[in-house]
């Protein structure tokens, strides 16, 4: 089945995956200013930072001071993660956090463990008080999260009935409080993917809940992840997360020599969107500006393409061909 939406959005995450996943912590202000060249650039949705333990997660110290000092976009939510409830209490607490409902399940029982300290099935009942939490203080239920739901460094091969039980048991859950799920999001946490998977997963996913709309969160840890959202075009699924300039990853997944390709890079499948004629609302050039601003804060080029390579905007117009012609001269 090939339905291409005509049009798809991306949500942010390089300011919390990316810089969380940075073995040193960057100045407070060079982080607000990659978030405002972010904002500028027309995304709808950046997860500026995470409420985590400082003990834990060092580099997320400082983020309700870290919310205080960006400037928001009207038309932009400036959202953040939480694990526990005083995660959820200190964002509740930060007047500038745009604060969106969210659930997550785990498929396997070591990264559940590893991530969150405890079973699949606990973290099952956590989700329900969470249901419970959000209808009693009248915040909508957005979106649910299956981490590893292509397979797990830690636990191995994920069936496809495993995801499939997650999803019919969120889905009773939701029902017996009647709260409607807009969006269940497949989590390729650490790189397990294959555009063939994409399909079939996405496809059995939407066959239990047509209601709500497919989102995916998805890593290039092998080299796959443009090809794996060109699968999920394929099937009508326009939700995605994403990473400026390609930051972010997994601190927990194992990989065998470390330093594995982070998230998607938002500026090159906001490009690929653009030249298959979706729309994203997003400004590549201003993206792009925003990307090697990330690579300048970083301090280290970066695995985005695009944001090296330039678009083809200059190039269409001719711009970029007489510039080049003329410096050969």
């Amino acid at each position: 089945m090939s339905n291409l939406p005509t049009s798809v959005e991306f949500h942010e995450e390089g300011p919390r995956e990316g810089f969380q996943m940075e073995p040193k912590t960057y100045p407070r202000a060079d982080r607000a200013a990659l978030i405002d060249a972010l904002s500028l650039s027309g995304l709808r949705q950046i997860q500026v930072a995470s409420f985590v333990s400082a003990r834990a997660v060092p580099q997320m110290a400082d983020t309700s001071e870290l919310f205080a000092a960006i400037i928001k976009r009207p038309g932009t939510r400036y959202t953040a993660l939480w694990l526990n409830d005083n995660g959820f209490e200190r964002a509740r607490a930060c007047e500038q956090v745009d604060l969106d409902g969210k659930l997550m399940f785990y498929t396997t029982e070591p990264f559940s463990q590893r991530n969150n300290n405890c079973s699949v099935a606990e973290m099952r009942e956590r989700q329900l008080g969470w249901l419970d939490r959000y209808i009693a203080l009248g915040i909508p239920v957005e979106k649910a999260y299956v981490i590893t739901a292509f397979g797990c460094n830690l636990g191995g091969a994920v069936p496809l009935s495993v995801l499939t039980d997650q999803v019919r048991w969120l889905v009773d859950a939701c029902a017996d409080r009647r709260v409607p799920l807009p969006a269940v999001y497949l989590a390729d946490t650490m790189g397990w993917a294959n555009p063939e998977e994409i399909k079939r997963r996405v496809g059995a996913v939407r066959a239990i809940v047509p209601e709500a709309q497919i989102g995916l969160h998805l890593h290039d840890t092998r080299g796959v992840g443009g090809a794996n959202v060109y699968a999920a075009l394929q099937m009508g699924v326009r939700l995605f997360d994403s990473s400026v300039a390609g930051l972010g990853g997994c601190p927990f997944a194992g990989h065998t020599h470390g330093g594995a390709a982070g998230n998607i890079c938002t500026e090159d499948m906001v490009f690929m969107c653009q030249e298959l004629g979706i729309e994203t609302g997003i400004d590549l050039e201003a993206l792009i500006e925003a990307s090697l601003l990330a690579e300048r804060v970083i301090g280290r080029t970066l695995s985005g393409r695009v944001m090296h390579s330039g678009s083809l905007k200059g190039f269409r117009a001719g711009q970029r061909m007489q510039e080049i012609c003329g410096a050969v001269r």
